[in-house]
């Protein structure tokens, strides 16, 4: 983080672009150069550019690209002739006469690959795959699951570099965050979960397995949030379906042909594609027994209401509207680098982003300087450069949601700055600039619902019984920061904000053996840890009379 700061301050801004000018984000029609100045922009174009020298580099300091090869990705998609069906029981199964979706890659627009569209025949073999798998799976001891999942964990170490470029492709999201973030943890998540596996039939004796898992995750982290559901799942002795967001499906079947590379036994993991409906489909089996799900707070009440009366078990991991409080006592050079980690992480698609700025008023105004200048050094652009800060959004249509918030913003009377200092125009991605949103109230429609991208609007408080009030004005209670050097009033302060994971003078600090889930709308249930155990197993009570 000190290294990102002094990189920061020495770096020059790229030439500013403003928004109403900006081909990236101007519905108006490019205009055409004029005649007379045709020749001459050829003859520039065709004279080359002389490449700078080292010392000249040290001492513009000026950003060039670190691509990472799209390679592997490439020989894997093409293996499969960049055409793939579900994989169920461990084979690829493409039935007849189902339509296909195709796969974009966000940096740049262009194709990547086609996925089956399932149907409701499809969902029903699946499940009835992995139900009759739980038979066999579900007997097995602990430390036997485990010798399975300490080998998928491995086979995902092998295989990291291949799964974090398809993860970038797929999402949008920089290499970087896939590379050291992501995919590492999905490995820890299997050796985790695999220690519990073994400890299961000692510490877990009188839990028995729920049977089928049914699980639905997001297309902000796709494979991260199928493996929190998918490896404590499989530890317990269950047997799981899952359906990836139609946006990213790539990561997911990869992944399963990886299970199936590793070992683990025909019909135990298995992945279906489809839209919308068959998620709902899946949740409603008469033969799932477990739901897991990881989206929209919308979606996520629907499943609720779905499963209702039902009996089966189900855990929400929903949206959130987080918010970031700096007091004026707190390191404020610290407190900006941990806003950029908040809002500006994978383009601001997560579901605990901190997107609610609320500042001391002592420290307001030198909080929002110092906030623009950072962002003037933030480099927007493709996935597969080891040196962005931020790569594109996942889809035209969430792009659009993002550009839609910020004119609601404009009409509501809010003051929007955006910085395009760093930001790609050679592209046809789906990208969009880091955003400030301020003059803003409690009851701004910026401030109230979640927007799900690089957007973060900000409010001055005075006192501490204001910001609490501030902090727990709207539907949702997932995460919180609190920046302040004042242990007590950090203490206090996290006593009072209705959210399941405070974090003070830091953002996003996670552990396995730290619970997270939500509060009010923001969900039900926690991922991570032994907390997570819970969803995917049942108490058994025996007792037994001797005579």
């Amino acid at each position: 983080r000190l290294l990102r700061l002094i990189v920061a301050a020495a770096l020059p801004s790229c030439s500013p672009t403003p928004r109403s000018t900006h081909p990236a984000m101007s519905s108006a029609p490019a205009q055409a150069p004029a005649a007379a100045a045709a020749p001459a922009a050829a003859a520039a174009a065709d004279k080359p550019k002389a490449k700078p020298t080292v010392g000249e580099l040290f001492e513009s300091l000026v950003y060039g690209p670190a691509p990472e090869s799209p390679a592997v990705a490439n020989a894997w998609l093409d293996e499969h002739k960049r055409e793939f069906g579900h994989f169920i029981n461990n084979q690829w199964v493409k039935p007849e006469g189902r339509k296909y979706y195709e796969t974009i890659e966000p940096a740049t627009g262009k194709p990547l690959a086609k996925t089956i569209q399932g149907t409701d025949d499809d969902v029903n073999l699946a499940v009835q795959s992995a139900k009759t798998a739980f038979e066999s799976w579900g007997k097995l001891s602990g430390h036997v699951r485990a010798r399975y999942m300490y080998s998928i964990a491995r086979h995902i170490q092998k295989h990291i570099r291949l799964i974090a470029v398809i993860e970038s492709m797929d999402n949008g999201k920089p290499i970087r965050e896939t590379r050291d973030c992501d995919i590492p943890i999905v490995a820890r998540w299997f050796y985790h979960y695999a220690g519990w596996a073994q400890l299961k039939d000692v510490e877990m004796r009188d839990w028995a397995p729920c049977g089928v898992v049914g699980g639905i995750v997001a297309w902000n982290f796709p494979l991260m949030l199928l493996a929190w559901k998918v490896a404590p799942a499989l530890a317990m002795g269950n047997t799981i379906v899952m359906k990836p967001a139609s946006y990213t499906r790539l990561s997911a079947l990869l992944f399963a042909e990886i299970c199936a590379e590793a070992g683990l036994p025909p019909g135990v993991f298995n992945v279906i594609t489809g839209g919308g409906a068959m998620g709902s489909t899946l949740a409603a089996h008469p033969d799932v027994d477990k739901v897991g799900f990881t989206g929209s707070t919308q979606v996520g009440q629907l499943l609720r209401r779905l499963t209702a009366g039902t009996g089966k078990k189900i855990s929400l991991e929903l949206g959130g509207k987080s918010p970031f409080i700096v007091f004026d006592d707190a390191d404020l050079d610290s407190a900006v680098e941990g806003v950029v980690d908040a809002i500006w992480f994978n383009q601001g698609q997560v579901c605990s982003a901190g997107s609610r700025l609320l500042v001391q008023e002592a420290v307001y105004e030198r909080m929002i300087k110092k906030i623009k200048e950072r962002m003037t050094h933030l480099r927007v652009g493709t996935s597969l450069d080891k040196g962005i800060d931020m790569g594109a959004i996942v889809d035209p249509s969430q792009r659009q949601t993002v550009l839609d918030y910020v004119e609601i913003a404009r009409k509501e009377g809010a003051d929007v700055y955006q910085a395009y200092e760093c930001f790609p125009t050679d592209t046809n991605g789906w990208y969009h600039p880091p955003t400030l949103i301020t003059n803003v109230s409690s009851t701004s429609t910026v401030v109230q619902e979640e927007i799900f991208g690089p957007i973060i609007v900000v409010m001055p408080f005075k006192t501490e019984e204001e910001v609490i009030a501030r902090a727990n004005g709207n539907q949702y209670g997932l995460a919180a920061s609190i920046w302040t050097k004042d242990g007590s009033r950090a203490i206090r302060i996290s006593e009072s904000i209705m959210a399941g994971t405070v974090w003070v003078n830091c953002w996003m600090v996670r552990d396995l053996n730290m619970p997270f889930g939500g509060m009010k709308a923001s969900g039900t249930g926690r991922e991570s840890a032994e907390d997570s155990l819970d969803f995917f197993t049942e108490a058994k009570t025996v007792c037994i009379k001797y005579a």
